[in-house]
C-alpha cells in the first residue's frame, strides 16, 4: 500500500549527515555496475530512488564527488560513508539502501548492470534484468 506521507530517514556511519525524505520510494533496486561496486565496495549496490525535491539534509550536507560525466555521488567527507548517485538532470535521486534507519523497509524490485555482476552474487532471483546502458 503507498503512503505518500511516510518519512524515511537515514544517514553516515558517523552521523555527522542526516537526511529525510517524505513518500514511498518508487523504486529500489540492485545495482551490479563496475562504477557502483568500485563506489560502495561491495559486489553491488542497493539503490532506493527518491523525488529529488522531497530530501532534505536534516544534519549537514553531504560531500559531492563527479564520479562520471552523467552523474555525481554523495558521501560524508568524516567517515566515507557512501550516500547517494544523483544523475545529471534527473527529478530522482537513488539512495544508499544502507544508509537509512530502516533499510528493510524496502524491496528491491530488480537488477541493473547485470553483465558485470559478479557469479557468487547469488541474490533476488527472479526479478527483472537489464545491462547498463551508459559506457564510457
Amino acid at each position: 500500500m503507498k503512503d505518500e506521507n511516510k518519512v524515511w530517514t537515514g544517514g553516515c556511519l558517523c552521523g555527522a549527515r542526516r537526511y529525510e525524505f517524505q513518500g514511498d520510494p518508487p523504486h529500489s533496486g540492485y545495482c551490479h555496475c563496475n562504477m557502483c561496486k568500485r563506489a560502495t565496495g561491495g559486489a553491488f549496490a542497493v539503490l532506493v530512488q527518491a523525488r529529488r525535491d522531497k530530501l532534505r539534509w536534516t544534519k549537514a550536507n553531504p560531500g559531492v564527488y563527479r564520479s562520471s560525466p552523467i552523474a555525481t555521488r554523495g558521501f560524508c567527507p568524516k567517515c566515507g560513508s557512501p550516500l547517494f548517485l544523483q544523475y545529471d538532470n534527473d527529478d530522482l535521486i537513488r539512495i544508499a539502501a544502507g544508509s537509512l534507519d530502516r533499510p528493510g523497509d524496502v524491496q528491491p524490485a530488480g537488477h541493473y548492470g547485470v553483465e558485470s555482476r559478479v557469479p557468487w552474487a547469488d541474490i533476488g532471483a527472479g526479478l527483472p534484468e537489464e545491462d547498463t546502458k551508459e559506457k564510457f
